[in-house]
């Protein structure tokens, strides 16, 4: 009998009779020819199959029967049995019950190697109480359950979950006093539970947390003395309570701080605080310093500073008295041409009155934005103001606008020279045709 193996001649089944082959030397009966190659293949492809089903089905068995008996089971029982104490009256929560384990499809429940470690169901309109179940996820790190109407007393049992570090009960309507048992929290960092209905003072035990770095009271109805040691968190909120600040501070806390930890931290602080005021007082005194120089400066070369036309103060530079624009208008029945009484190269000169019937003699500068006018204006007002003699006319004041010049002089009842010498030849005229005639 002869045997082919599979790769070397196939054959349709897996045994073959072989035709007779004719020719010299041979046997006239037909040979027998088995085949085992196609046959050794098929067996092979259905054994594997079958031992990867059977994989799978133990794969499924093993994974149900695994998911019934340990932690996750428990977790999920407990989250059953704590949100019915919720009162999702709403139905805000859609947990399937027929899913054990709370890590395969709830929403708001956060998972770590098959346990919860957060669970956020904040703004929910839950009304009910926190269930003492809570306590059964051992791995948990994060209750938050802010802004609900969640009411009863603050559970003391949740000290007992030693990997809790993040717990949010603000926003509801928890009363009677924070449990005492809190103190044994090993873990908790945050701890928030502003605007309840809170009562009683802040246990003592609590400044024992030595992980705690926030902690939120504000707007509850605590009473008492806040322990001293909390004052050294890194961030705290009182407000909105009748605490009062420990024995120094007796009167009752008003404002929320967030202080860094006492220590190298605290004094680097400082230092920083105290350089950076320094430099402050230091640019302050520059400023003043710069601004005094500048101004005794202009105050010895620039007497004149333009001022807008409305501007009423009144200062005195030596016997020189300045005056605002307003007071020049009112004095000239604002520059009215019947008040004219001269007339030189500057400009026209005015009679006028103040308010304490004054009169005076205004010059008004026409030519001032000539560089020549300027100087001259400037020259006069200083020579002038200096200048003492019986023959001269004491300059008794001026005024400066944007687009003005102002010269005020006391008014000389006999007029001007020229206008005492015109007098003086007219009458003489008048004298001469008299005797004329």
């Amino acid at each position: 009998m002869k045997v082919y193996n599979v790769f070397d001649k196939p054959c349709s089944s897996a045994i073959c009779l072989e035709s007779p082959k004719r020719g010299k030397g041979s046997a006239n009966a037909p040979s027998l020819e088995v085949r085992t190659g196609h046959m050794s293949r098929a067996f092979f492809l259905w054994y594997s199959h079958l031992e990867l089903l059977a994989g799978f089905i133990f794969l499924l068995l093993f994974s149900s029967g695994t998911y019934s008996t340990n932690k996750p089971d428990v977790e999920g029982e407990a989250l059953m049995e704590f949100l019915t104490a919720l009162n999702d009256s709403n139905n805000r929560v859609d947990w399937d019950f027929h899913f054990v384990s709370p890590c395969f499809s709830w929403f708001n429940v956060t998972c770590l190697n098959g346990n919860v470690v957060a669970l956020s169901l904040a703004s929910k309109g839950f009304s009910g109480t926190v269930s003492p179940s809570i306590t059964k996820l051992k791995s948990l790190v994060t209750l938050d359950l802010h802004d609900n109407n969640l009411s009863g007393d603050l559970p003391g049992c949740l000290s007992a979950m030693e990997n809790l570090q993040n717990l949010n009960l603000g926003q509801n309507k928890f009363i009677g006093p924070i449990p005492t048992t809190w103190g044994q929290f090993s873990n908790l960092k945050h701890l928030i539970l502003k605007e309840n209905r809170l009562s009683g003072p802040i246990p003592e035990s609590l400044v024992n947390v030595a992980s705690l770095m926030q902690l939120d009271l504000s707007s509850n109805d605590l009473t008492g003395r806040i322990p001293t040691k909390l004052f050294s968190l890194p961030t705290f909120n009182f407000t909105g309570t009748h605490l009062s600040c420990g024995t120094a501070f007796q009167q009752p806390c008003v404002s929320s701080s967030s202080v860094p930890v006492s220590g190298k931290k605290k004094r680097v602080q400082v230092v920083i605080t105290g350089v950076t005021c320094g430099l402050f007082v230091l640019l302050l005194l520059g400023g003043a310093f710069l601004h005094q120089f500048h101004k005794v400066r202009k105050f010895k070369h620039d007497v004149f500073v333009d001022v807008e036309g409305e501007d009423e103060c009144k200062i005195s530079f030596g016997q020189l008295r300045r005056f605002s624009w307003r007071e020049i208008q009112l004095a000239t029945d604002n520059f009215s041409e019947s008040s004219v009484i001269g007339q030189g190269g500057f400009g026209k000169v005015y009679k006028g009155m103040l308010s304490d019937n004054t009169k005076v003699a205004v010059k008004r500068l026409t030519d001032y934005h000539s560089p020549g006018g300027e100087a001259a204006f400037l020259r006069e007002v200083q020579l002038i103001s200096v200048a003492v003699h019986k023959n001269l006319l004491r300059l008794i004041g001026f005024c400066t606008t944007s687009s003005e010049r102002i010269l005020v002089y006391p008014f000389m009842q006999n007029l001007s020279v020229a206008y005492r010498l015109r007098d003086q030849e007219v009458a003489e005229r008048k004298k001469a045709r008299g005797h004329r005639g």
